[in-house]
């Protein structure tokens, strides 16, 4: 069965396109060849704006989980041989404060309909039974429907895709790595960091540092379209992450509070 073909999905897709040929239209007078990828910037602004309320939930976690901090390093000291036991604390301190230890999860979720959505825009040749005009828009004389790797195993890969997507990747990637080095955790005491969820365990953390660089090779697979949204939704996430780093700062773990009660 073609999922794109189920007609709520199919309908969803049609408005989508309509939508985005729309404001094609409107940008094209000023940017010409360019509009497509321009509409793109301008959609996936658009989204990261409106997701703004959860950015800030997310911030307000993240100086949550700080100040519980000792206390979850205090459970650990009183449950390490106990795995089941410290889950079950460390849940139950997260309910008792409101707070969640997988709450940086949501936007991501929340954007992987809105990625669906404009991966499925650039790789279908038809939508809703007529031809997707979308196809035909370009970025610096590259299609918006064509992928590097899909260029490199088509032997398609012309110098100007080479610049266009290696841009693209290497920015995806230079963006990543600035924010792995702005936003990692650096406890003043290590022997006292807590492991906040079971990702954190020891070993693992500094293994998820480098899961910024996923977005880097996902890139590398989707349509160029798809590859611009990321690389907007990474620039715009470092730097809202930036702002609401000085307005809700994470506060320093406080030697001598008081653990929670077993």
């Amino acid at each position: 069965m073609d999922l794109y073909a189920f007609p709520p999905i199919a309908a969803l897709l049609d408005g989508a396109q309509d939508m985005l040929m729309a404001l094609v239209g409107l940008l094209e007078p000023l940017l010409g060849v360019s509009s497509a990828a321009a509409a793109i910037v301008l959609v996936t602004l658009l989204v990261r704006a409106a997701l703004i309320p959860v950015g800030i939930s997310q911030a307000k976690a993240e100086r949550t989980r700080a100040r519980l901090a000792p206390r979850l390093a205090e459970l650990q000291r009183r449950h390490r041989k106990n795995p089941e036991r410290l889950q079950r604390e460390m849940m139950a301190l997260y309910a008792d404060e409101g707070a969640s230890p997988l709450a940086g999860c949501l936007p991501m979720l929340i954007q992987a309909p809105i990625v669906g959505v404009i991966y499925a825009l650039f790789v279908l040749t038809t939508i809703a039974g007529h031809p997707n005009a979308l196809l035909e828009q370009t970025l610096a004389d590259v299609p918006l429907g064509t992928s590097f790797a899909g260029s490199i195993a088509a032997g398609t890969l012309t110098p100007d895709s080479l610049v266009v997507f290696g841009v693209v990747v290497v920015s995806i990637a230079l963006v990543g790595e600035v924010t792995r080095r702005a936003f990692r955790i650096q406890p003043a005491n290590p022997a006292d960091a807590p492991v906040a969820s079971p990702l954190a365990a020891p070993g693992v953390a500094r293994k998820l540092g480098f899961l910024q660089f996923i977005t880097a090779v996902i890139a590398i697979f989707v349509p160029l379209a798809a590859a611009l949204y990321l690389l907007v939704t990474v620039a715009w996430s470092l730097g809202q992450r930036a702002v609401l780093r000085r307005r809700y700062p994470p506060h320093p773990p406080q030697q001598g509070l008081s653990a929670a009660p077993a």
